[in-house]
């Protein structure tokens, strides 16, 4: 898939170096930090084509500049899976040129391809640049999260 000089594409292992800095990033964005054994772990699971989880890349000019993780599950709710956008991240030195929408059309194309319901997904609610593009792509829903670490 391809918008101006985007080109939208699975993520594969010749992707790691560029993928860890965009993570990384992505990680001082809410502020958080992850063991090395967590972030290799989420590699090998997004270019294992045994696992329900799947990365796909934002390129501009031959450079990473973006990525969407998502995570295909069953629901109680449908007879048919649906697709949880758990990680999307452009980077600020792009943003605002319309590779996050891009990067959730893709995500819907391949939502529907897997015969999902429906993409869902969550941010912080101070996130007001990506809402304002959320706001635009899907409906704001009036669930509430509660979660026990463990």
């Amino acid at each position: 898939m391809k918008n101006t000089s985007i080109e939208i594409a699975p993520l594969s292992k010749a992707d790691y170096d560029f993928w860890l800095m965009l993570w990384q990033d992505y990680l001082n964005f809410y502020e958080t930090s992850l063991p090395m054994s967590t972030i290799d772990t989420t590699w090998r699971n997004l270019i294992n084509n045994d696992v329900a989880t799947y990365g796909t890349g934002a390129w501009k000019d031959d450079i990473l500049v973006g990525f969407t993780h998502v995570v295909i599950h069953l629901t109680t709710w449908s007879s048919t899976a649906c697709c949880y956008l758990q990680d999307l991240y452009v980077n600020e030195s792009v943003r605002g040129k319309g590779i996050g929408r891009v990067l959730i059309e893709a995500v819907y194309n391949f939502a529907d391809e897997k015969g999902c319901n429906h993409v869902y997904w969550k941010t912080q609610e101070s996130n007001a640049d990506a809402r304002q593009l959320y706001d635009k792509v899907a409906s704001l829903t009036d669930m509430v999260q509660y979660r026990k670490n463990l």
